[in-house]
């Protein structure tokens, strides 16, 4: 749904962007991940026709941004990273001047506002001046400017940035929805362990270039040496071992108190294999849960330039 092909983008004597290769599936959640200054929100602003390049090519849903920028426009909501609202409307007003700007007549305008409102849970808001809203709620007001004339792709810079923990957690839950809904969904954040948690693929940027992208398990396996997998065991967690080192796609397993540690290089498939291999030669598996805070290691691997 999202292309981009050696794209570049130069400031004076500084290249922000230096050949970025992108390709984000229809209906994924694309985490996009970098340092400050590594040119995420140059390239969101990019595809967001907000920005030219200086080389290279974009394209969302096979429309240039270079070449027919008012059908990308068509197919997209962006959310920066930093926004402005209009602090003296009410949050109806604030949504139906979007609508209206993209075109919808008064009627559409008047029921597509009222279903975001319900659906970014600001239902009960629509008559509040905006700048009384806390700002998780602006967060959630500016999605649903994003969402107004019903994109198929969503651009989010930073769209967590300053919310408090519950905030966080409502947006992840959102964001799933819209997933749920069918948008294919671009999300840059620093808050590298939720996008492990929402995101269906990853992509790492630091000075300007892709240091690795692909499927979130896909990334984990090909940097930290694979995916990282708590086994615990009612058996002898030795025994268990010894019979969880025979199965395909792992890579090395530690034994402590009732639990095992595994290293483990397949995907999704090989891993449900892996579990019905410890269940047939006989070991009680309790629980088998898979590391939360592996994309923080990924990160700093990658940016530190260990990544071969």
């Amino acid at each position: 749904m999202i292309r981009t092909e050696r794209l570049t983008k130069q400031y004076r004597r500084t290249r922000a962007l230096d050949g970025v290769d992108l390709n984000v599936p229809e209906g994924s959640v694309f985490g996009f991940v970098g340092p400050n200054g590594a040119g995420k929100t140059t390239t969101i602003k990019i595809l967001a026709t907000l920005l030219g390049p200086t080389g290279g090519e974009a394209y969302v849903g096979g429309a240039s941004v270079n070449r027919n920028p008012a059908k990308v426009r068509q197919l997209i909501g962006y959310m920066p990273d930093f926004f402005g609202v209009y602090d003296d409307l009410r949050v109806e007003e604030y949504l139906d001047f979007y609508g209206a700007s993209h075109g919808l007549p008064p009627a559409r305008r008047r029921k597509t506002a009222d279903d975001l409102l319900e659906l970014v849970d600001l239902g009960g808001k629509k008559g509040e001046y905006v700048d009384t809203l806390s700002r998780g709620m602006k967060q959630r007001l500016c999605l649903a400017q994003a969402l107004i004339h019903d994109p198929a792709v969503l651009l989010l810079d930073e769209p967590a940035s300053g919310l408090d923990p519950r905030a966080r957690v409502e947006l992840r839950e959102l964001v799933k929805e819209l997933r749920a809904m069918g948008k294919t969904i671009l999300i840059s954040s620093h808050i590298l362990a939720e996008l492990a948690e929402m995101c269906t693929h990853l992509a790492i940027i630091d000075a300007g270039r892709i240091a690795v992208s692909g499927p979130v398990d896909e990334v984990m396996g090909r940097t930290q040496g694979g995916r990282v997998f708590t086994v615990k065991v009612l058996d002898d967690p030795e025994r268990a071992a010894t019979i969880a080192a025979q199965a395909p796609g792992v890579r090395s397993v530690t034994a402590s108190a009732g639990e095992l540690k595994v290293v483990f290089g397949g995907d999704d498939e090989e891993a449900a294999a892996f579990l019905a291999h410890l269940v047939r030669a006989g070991v009680r598996v309790v629980t088998l849960a898979e590391g939360n805070h592996r994309l923080e290691d990924v990160f700093l691997q990658v940016t530190r330039g260990d990544q071969g």
